[in-house]
């Protein structure tokens, strides 16, 4: 298989201000912060202008709306709308329409790919107003308390307590507390919380396929409780063409629900990241198999059908498997050798 293919298709979703549009979809030609870091993780291990200025880009607009930010450095949101945004038009400004902004999980990400970018020897960090911001956000999720806030997630949904969310913070804080002041009470009330709350996701949800996000890319979890995470969303979620985000998953549910294709290679980066190569290798197979020749990835297959849905390719879905095939394969090699 062409790897080499799926670079061209990311390319085809990067924006000139070095940002990426979720997916070439008319439904999807927004920019996500969540989206981003994950797009450009497959740039992330060597220093990489694909990855420096998509964060360059995301700290711009940062520094747009750092009005906002400063205000909820001191006062909590109350209105989704106050929240920082979680997607942007191409040109990084906010969309006057009403969607599920409070997903904390957005900026722990961010936090995380600048602090583990910058210890990997990339240039994301410009001059100190980029310090400054990475610090504001900071204050920001203290100041929401994000160990105990109720957020839309990873899935932009109902507001409840999202372990993933809570993971995805600690993990941003603990990746940037070489660069900025971070309060050590600030990471271990999340570390807490997380202790109380895994292996599920919600109070409504079991396990999520958000919860992979704690075993890779942000390995915040001791093994036995990654093995836990990474089993359930295995027996619980999977399918044939992906992975369900949850049981009775009601989007793109047309009988059943939604098989989001990333999840097979998520669940093979999970396995590699745990040393279970001989679990891993069976996701190569079951990727390669949702990977079609042009590596237009979809987001995933609707429920009940062997249909992808419209948002194809996927940034996110394409920048996974991309991962997990080439990952797989230098392990196989080493193994080889």
């Amino acid at each position: 298989m062409n790897t080499n293919e799926a670079i061209k298709v990311l390319d085809r979703m990067r924006l000139s201000n070095g940002a990426y549009t979720a997916s070439l979809s008319q439904d999807y030609s927004f920019v996500w912060i969540r989206d981003i870091v994950y797009t450009v993780l497959p740039f992330m291990q060597k220093p990489s202008e694909r990855y420096e200025k998509a964060y360059h880009a995301l700290f711009d607009l940062f520094k747009t709306y750092e009005w906002k930010i400063d205000i909820h450095r001191q006062k909590r949101p109350v209105y989704l709308f106050e929240y920082i945004h979680s997607r942007y038009s191409t040109d990084l400004k906010e969309i006057p329409v009403e969607w599920g902004h409070a997903q904390n999980d957005a900026i722990g990400a961010f936090l995380w790919g600048v602090g583990e970018g910058f210890r990997l020897g990339q240039k994301v960090i410009r001059d100190e107003k980029d310090l400054e911001i990475v610090q504001k956000l900071v204050d920001y999720l203290d100041c929401l308390q994000y160990w105990q806030a109720k957020d839309n997630g990873m899935w932009e949904e109902n507001m409840e307590l999202h372990t993933s969310s809570i993971g995805a913070c600690v993990a941003g804080l603990h990746a940037v507390k070489m660069l900025v002041n971070v309060k050590e009470e600030t990471i271990k009330k999340g570390e807490e919380t997380l202790r109380f709350l895994l292996p599920r996701e919600s109070e409504s949800k079991d396990t999520d396929l958000a919860l992979l996000s704690l075993v890779y890319p942000y390995r915040i979890l001791d093994r036995k409780t990654a093995l836990k995470v990474v089993e359930n969303v295995s027996s619980k979620l999977e399918r044939k063409y992906g992975v369900i985000r949850y049981e009775n998953d009601q989007y793109y549910n047309q009988g059943s629900e939604a098989e989001w294709c990333f999840g097979l290679p998520w669940l093979g980066l999970c396995y590699l990241e745990l040393g279970l190569f001989n679990k891993a290798i069976g996701y190569l197979e079951k990727t390669e198999a949702i990977v079609p020749e042009n590596w237009e990835v979809p987001e995933l297959y609707i429920g009940g059908t062997n249909v992808p849905n419209g948002n194809t390719p996927l940034a996110w879905s394409v920048a996974l498997s991309y991962l997990f095939i080439n990952r797989i394969g230098k392990v196989s090699d080493e193994k080889a050798t």
